[in-house]
Parts: structure tokens; sequence; C-alpha cells
């Protein structure tokens, strides 16, 4: 399901015009005009916008909202805002166009995946610039990523442990009183039961954490899925099917969405903004998200047969 009036549509990333967006958010009036500079934002902090609210000083974070995109243009948009912009963003992709597997950094596929079906279903296989598990996202999947300046967040030290910390104040006040909701270990889950994974990066300045929510799931992707080594405590051996849960049984998809931006503006100024407005000027970068080839999925595949094989032998 796609949200009325969200975007849905391709976008070619590598033609942000970040300097624009600065632009658009310093009191200076540009030397080009590019965006007009919104009422609200009345003082900056180096590089940083924000506003006043009740008399206190509150920094302003970008609200991009989507609706099908693909997975692969979003990993590599996200990359791009955290490496290449100064500003906070919150980017939330309601589903993803096609099923498709999403590793973390150091995921190595035959430990993660069983190659056999994904090969054969050609199931498209990322491996992404973020660490973290593996997940299968599809069009039943919701994406909320956060972009921070950690000068920005103080009290949030730019660690993993303390920017999960945070992360779970933002959705317990979005799931109160649906649910029972709790951050255990690095996941989220309802009861006893995992809805939403999350992965982090970290730079100097700069961090970035995202959720893929199962609001529903298919049952056969989940065989795509190898049990992993490394597995929480309160997992208890379950597999994928008894572990994890719905979110559908418990909130609406636009219920959702609705209450996460109002809870991100508990701690910053939120506002919407559509790529299509910021510019064209073309910026250099590479991003380290990419998508595993049907080469490199068969030789993992066929090295894993072989090792099968040889211990086999050996006993």
């Amino acid at each position: 399901m796609v949200l009325a009036g969200w975007a849905s549509w391709s976008f070619d990333f590598n033609s942000l015009n970040l300097d624009a967006l600065k632009y658009r958010t310093q009191l200076k009036k540009p030397k080009l005009p590019l965006l007009t500079l919104p009422n609200s934002y009345i003082s900056t902090r180096g590089n940083r916008p924000m506003t006043i609210r009740n008399n206190i000083t509150v920094p302003l974070m970008n609200l991009i909202k989507l609706g099908g995109t693909p997975i692969l243009q979003q990993l590599h948009l996200e990359e791009k805002l955290l490496r290449t912009s100064s500003l906070n963003w919150c980017i939330v992709n309601d589903g993803t166009n096609v099923p498709t597997v999403v590793m973390g950094m150091s995921g190595v596929p035959a430990e993660l995946l069983e190659l056999e079906p994904v090969i054969r279903d050609k199931v498209p296989v990322i491996r992404r610039f973020t660490g973290g598990g593996t997940v299968i996202v599809d069009h039943e999947t919701i994406f909320v990523t956060f972009i921070c300046n950690k000068d920005d967040l103080p009290s949030v030290q730019p660690y993993p442990r303390p920017i999960m910390d945070w992360s779970g104040l933002v959705y317990k006040e979005v799931f109160n009183g649906i649910g029972d909701f709790h951050l255990r270990e690095n996941d989220y889950v309802l009861g006893n039961r995992k809805f939403g994974g999350n992965a982090q990066s970290i730079t100097k300045n700069r961090w970035v954490h995202h959720t893929s929510f199962l609001w529903n799931y298919d049952v056969r992707n989940m065989a795509y899925l190898k049990l992993p080594s490394r597995v929480p405590e309160y997992r208890s051996a379950r597999n994928h099917v008894d572990f994890v849960c719905r979110m559908k049984e418990h909130i609406s998809r636009s219920t959702f969405i609705e209450r996460t931006v109002e809870a991100i503006g508990s701690y910053f100024s939120v506002e919407p903004i559509k790529l299509e407005t910021i510019g064209t000027q073309n910026i250099v970068f590479t991003p380290s998200t990419r998508l595993l080839s049907k080469e490199e999925l068969s030789a993992a595949f066929g090295s894993q047969i072989e090792n099968s094989c040889s211990e086999r032998v050996l006993s």
C-alpha cells in the first residue's frame, strides 16, 4: 500500500544540490534565487538552522516522505546525506518496490542466506553502508531513518547504545497506549516479538539510525534467510515466523507514520521537504551500498557446496 499523495518515483540522487538546501536554511539572502526562506528559520548555529519554540532554541529536521522508492535508491540517498550534508534529516519510505534482501556492511551471503532459492528466484541482495543484521523487505515494510548532527542532540552520546536508547524513547511515544512496546537489546518488540530491526553508522560529527518496520510480511520470504549464528538472548531459538510479529495487528500504516512525525517534533522542528525542489547541481559521491551481482552470489553458493562436500568427506 502506498499512501495517497506520497512520492513514488525514481530520482537521480546524484543530482541533489545540498548547497542549495543550505542556502535555503540560512538567514542571509542567497546569491541565487534558489528557494524562499521560511519565516520560522530565525536563527542559525554554524551551518545548522535552528528555530525558536516557547523561547527555546530547537534544531531543524528536514522530513522527506517517499512511497515505494527502491530500497537501493533510499540507501544511496541516506549515505549521501550523511556524508555530504550538514543538516538533520528524517526519511520515511512507505514500502519498497520488490522483495529485496539487505545485509549489513560485513554480511557474508553464505552464512546469512539460503543461496539456492535466492539465486533461483532472482531475489536482489544488497550490502548496505551500515552494520546490523540481515532483513528481507518489500512493499509491506515501512522504513524510517534519522540522520543527525551529534551537536543537535547533545544529551545523546554518539555511540550505538545511547543512540538506540534515544530511538527507543521516540518510538515509545509513538506506541504509547498501543501494544506492549519495548526496546529489547537492539530490537523493537511488541511483547516479546520483534517488529523492527535497526542499523547504524557513526561518523565524526554525525550519525544515521535506520529501521525497517514489519507492518506486514510474506511468510514465504522468510525462507530466504538462515538463522544467524548470533541471535539476541530473548529470541530463545525461535524460528523467524515465531520470532517476529506484524505491526498491522496493532496500528495502521498512516497512524504509525503520523505518530512518528509527531514524536520527532519533541526533539526537532520538523520541516517537510520535496527532493525535486532542491536543485540539480551535481555532487560527486560514490556510495558504498551496492547490489551484489549474480556472479558473486553464484560463487558464494559454489564455495558453500564445496565446503559442505569437504566436511562430509572428513567426517
